[in-house]
């Protein structure tokens, strides 16, 4: 059982910075044995992979934010974090950050990012 909580997120403005934290309580297996992404969402929109980071340190981005954004995890703390940087309008969204291994994944409540002057 897995359960995540986002922080950080809130407004910027076009070409300022962000990062979005998640901290997972994590029951039974190691939180280092899960792969965790980031996804977002907008209105209207459907939910979109952003960054993926595996259980063995393998990194991947959607071509929407490559070169802007940074997935990274700290396995002793149970914490995954988002650096977005050279922020756009268009990255205005609910951020969630999700756990996974096999058929389980797990999501957090989601924390708003705002991207306007």
């Amino acid at each position: 059982q897995v359960r995540l909580v986002e922080s950080g997120g809130g407004l910027a403005q076009p070409g300022g910075s962000l990062r979005v934290s998640c901290k997972a309580s994590v029951s039974g297996l190691d939180f280092s044995w899960y792969g965790t992404a980031w996804y977002r969402q907008s209105p209207g929109k459907e939910r979109e992979m952003v960054a993926d980071i595996t259980s063995g340190g393998t990194t991947s981005y959607a071509d929407s934010v490559k070169g802007r954004f940074t997935i990274s995890r700290d396995n002793a703390g149970n914490m995954m974090y988002l650096q977005m940087n050279s922020l756009k309008p268009e990255d205005t969204a609910v951020y969630f950050c999700n756990v996974y291994r096999g058929g389980a994944i797990y999501w957090g409540p989601g924390s708003q990012v705002t991207v306007s002057s």
